[in-house]
């Protein structure tokens, strides 16, 4: 029986095309990826992955013989179309392998040579078409050590080279998630089931094998990345836990073909003590990146008035970590305010900014060698707006504008270099030529006089024959089977000298060639070929000149996406009616005429919103209950007062007449109704769980925001645990946490008689 099933493979085997054979060795290495195969100038997929490529791209599904054993499935595309069916693949959440043919087929007699030379997965792309220029593309990385409570996570964006670390406890980890809200999730293989009871299944994830997430391992990669002896100087040589995420992150770039990874210059420290402690529920309760609600606006939507794509995503970064110190808070405000005073600087730059383009990713693709000449123009037109704004800013009366100006770099030689080596409006494609300008190579200066002074010369070839045969119709053409040739109609190849070869007969005429039409085709197409290669040449030398400034580009753009996020404030508080916070290390929160930020953005024209006042302190008016019915405004008063808080201290101007506010350390929002029926909890029990956690997590800096709590159980239980929750807010010992707390329970005013003090 054996030996039966043996042959049977052997003769299944034998009867595959070579082709086949091909493909199923490099699938069988991509077994969970999507494999694209280039065939000619096809790019195809076979068997599962055509039908789902078909279903996605909405291209034919068609079968193909695989030898004499069988048929298997085949959808396929263009290879200059990869650009636009990628993204969809991605997008439809799968892995995509580009296996590319390593050879001219010209040049060999058997199959051609192929191998994947790009994992895409939805975490890890370069492609423009994949990525949102608004948005980063973030790569997270978890590692949970053995008690499962404790976490690293790492966030590698490889399109901009931001890469950041933490380490907490898994809340925290999962606070870090919602706000960094990554396109890919990996963790550790064996653990699928706890990293989805703990994080949930909203991300699309990959298990990666449990010895890439070790101390060791994670270390020694970092340090090879970043050619160091110690991680101390990026500050994270004490985070084993975030290390270990970190290296496991890198340890992917490397095993899906990303190895051009010079533009990861550097790690971050996302340094919890200094960051606002925003949790899930309270991210999606205020809405600050996104709702529940169709068409709805949200927090980043109003204040988003940025003009260049690493400043929007610099300032959902702001939104997602503010700041909890005062000192940095009050230097935010001292540049919105220097803006607003100098409104024709602000515009200056302004327009500068709006003309650079994306500088994060354009250095992430001098990296990687993907950039083409266009974008290499557009380097230099970039970098050539940093003088007049480092101008401005040396003039500006602030220590904060006075540094920035010192920190940027408008890299002379670069605009210089591309000046004078790149014509100043190439090609996108270096293969259609024309890219090199002249004077940069004596040769290709050479090669592009027979090349493109062709024309003159079969004109003369042309113009001598015509006059030494006395063939007044004589033409000269081209066609790719026989090169440059000479046409005769019938009427006159009785003149044909003895010298031309006659090589085709037409209908209506002749056609000859000549040696020394031969010799120019050979050196004219010999030519065209030696341009292609000496201009890829000289575009991938500048390339390598351009890879020692990647740094500096980088910092470049880090330092005008601030400017960027700075102004767009200054244009909010102008347009919108914005005052400047005062901030101070009290305990009270003093709002006159407060506004909601978003709800007032929305109203009908001539409708304006009713202002609020909000009092809070640690000791006279530690708790507010608010109460009222259905649509009077309580909910509304409550995320006002969080986002006027939360806008403050990410250094932004506020919706009000007056806010005093002392520094708030932690937002918690209990807000809405709503369940989590796939993992078993009511409404009541995720009601309770934010509760606790929000009861758990208390200090002296806190903000909470309750609403409507104890109201999905019976109204007595529900009374009780609502009074039970303000008596412990109160009576807490050590955090009295500022409180406001909606609700329809009238009986709890009845706490104000109780807990006087």
């Amino acid at each position: 029986m054996a030996a039966t099933k043996t042959a049977t493979k052997k003769t299944k085997e034998d009867s595959e095309t070579p082709l086949m054979k091909q493909y199923n060795t490099i699938k069988a290495k991509y077994p969970d990826a999507l494999l694209l195969f280039r065939v000619g100038d096809f790019y195809e997929t076979f068997g599962q992955d055509a039908v789902k490529a078909s279903a996605i791209l909405g291209i034919i599904l068609t079968k193909r013989a695989n030898g004499s054993a069988s048929h298997i499935e085949l959808a396929g595309f263009p290879h200059h179309s990869l650009d636009t069916y990628l993204p969809k693949l991605v997008r439809a959440g799968h892995r995509v392998a580009i296996c590319d043919q390593l050879e001219d087929p010209k040049l060999t007699k058997t199959i051609v040579k192929r191998g994947v030379t790009e994992l895409v997965t939805p975490g890890v792309s370069y492609n423009d078409k994949t990525l949102d220029h608004k948005n980063n593309n973030f790569l997270a990385s978890i590692f949970l050590d053995s008690t499962n409570t404790k976490a690293g996570v790492s966030f590698l964006d490889v399109s901009t080279g931001e890469y950041y670390v933490a380490q907490g406890s898994v809340d925290y980890v999962d606070k870090l998630l919602q706000s960094f809200r990554p396109s890919e999730v990996l963790f550790q293989k064996n653990k699928r089931k706890i990293f989805t009871e703990i994080f949930g299944e909203q991300f699309y994830t990959y298990g990666l094998d449990d010895w890439t997430f070790t101390p060791e391992f994670g270390t020694e990669t970092l340090l090879k990345h970043f050619e160091t002896n110690s991680l101390k100087g990026f500050g994270i040589d004490n985070l084993e836990n975030g290390v270990i995420a970190a290296g496991a992150a890198l340890h992917y770039l490397a095993d899906t073909a990303h190895d051009k990874v010079k533009h990861i210059a550097a790690i971050s420290r996302i340094e919890e003590e200094k960051y606002v402690w925003l949790d899930r529920f309270t991210i999606r309760n205020l809405e600050l990146f996104g709702s529940a609600n169709e068409n709805a606006k949200t927090l980043l939507n109003v204040i988003d008035h940025t003009v260049s794509p690493m400043g929007s995503r610099m300032l959902k970064r702001w939104l997602a970590l503010p700041l909890k110190e005062k000192a940095p808070i009050c230097e935010r405000h001292d540049v919105v305010a220097f803006f607003l005073k100098n409104e024709k600087a602000a515009e200056t730059i302004l327009n500068h900014i709006s003309q650079m383009g994306d500088m994060e990713r354009i250095a992430s693709k001098i990296s990687t060698g993907r950039i083409s000449p266009k974008e290499v123009v557009q380097v230099k037109k970039a970098l050539g707006t940093l003088a007049p704004i480092k101008a401005i800013l040396s003039d500006a009366e602030l220590p904060s504008l006075k540094k920035i100006a010192e920190q940027l770099n408008p890299c002379l030689g670069i605009i210089e270099k591309i000046e004078k080596e790149i014509m100043p409006d190439p090609p996108f494609m270096v293969s259609k030529g024309n890219v090199i300008a002249s004077g940069v190579s004596v040769e290709l200066d050479e090669l592009r006089m027979i090349a493109f002074s062709g024309k003159d010369y079969l004109t003369q070839i042309q113009q001598r024959e015509s006059e030494r045969t006395g063939i007044p119709s004589l033409k000269i053409a081209f066609n790719n089977v026989f090169g440059y040739y000479l046409e005769v109609t019938h009427a006159h190849k009785d003149k044909v000298p003895t010298d031309w070869h006659r090589k085709q007969t037409l209908t209506n005429a002749e056609r000859y060639i000549t040696p020394e039409l031969k010799e120019y085709e050979e050196k004219i197409l010999g030519a065209e070929e030696k341009i292609l290669a000496l201009e890829t040449k000289l575009f991938n030398d500048l390339l390598i000149f351009l890879t020692d400034y990647i740094v500096p580009i980088q910092l470049n753009a880090s330092l005008i996406a601030r400017l960027d996020c700075l102004l767009s404030f200054a244009a909010i508080a102008q347009t919108y009616n914005y005052v400047r916070p005062h901030i101070n290390d009290d305990f009270v929160l003093d709002i006159k005429e407060g506004r909601h930020a978003v709800i007032e953005q929305q109203l009908p024209i001539g409708e304006e919103y009713v202002a609020n006042n909000v009092y809070l302190d640690n000791e006279q008016q530690q708790i507010i209950i608010i109460t009222g019915p259905n649509m009077a405004g309580k909910s509304a008063l409550l995320r006002q007062t969080a986002l006027i808080v939360l806008l403050a201290q990410i250094g932004c101007y506020v919706p009000a007449k007056h806010a005093e506010i002392g520094l708030v350390d932690k937002i918690f929002t209990r807000v809405g109704a709503s369940d989590n029926i796939s993992s078993g909890e009511s409404t009541f029990m995720v009601e309770m769980n934010e509760t606790a956690s929000i009861l758990n997590n208390l200090s002296d800096r806190s903000l909470i925001l309750l609403d409507e709590i104890g109201r999905g159980t019976s109204t007595y239980d529900g009374i009780s645990i609502a009074w039970a929750i303000v008596e412990h807010l109160h009576e807490h010992k050590s955090a009295k946490a500022k409180t406001l707390f909606a609700t329809h329970y009238h009986e709890l005013n009845e706490l104000t008689n109780t807990l006087k003090e």
